[in-house]
């Protein structure tokens, strides 16, 4: 199933689009969803970050490898 599209228009400052573009080699559209794509990681991080220190989980390294 293909993700939807939605087409946006928006304003940005031309230094930061030509450096970003600079920056991926790509066109616009490329370096725009590059960007977001960038910018969502980023935020997964810091959310995944806050859980360090609170999980414990062990691993049993010989039921790992009888799984291969």
């Amino acid at each position: 199933m293909a993700a939807a599209i939605q087409k946006i228009t928006v304003e940005v400052p031309s230094d930061l689009l030509e450096r970003a573009q600079k920056a991926t080699g790509e066109g616009v559209t490329s370096t725009v969803r590059e960007g977001l794509r960038v910018l969502a990681s980023r935020h997964a991080q810091r959310e995944l970050t806050k859980h360090r220190g609170k999980v414990k989980f062990t691993l049993d390294l010989g039921a790992l490898r009888e799984d291969r």
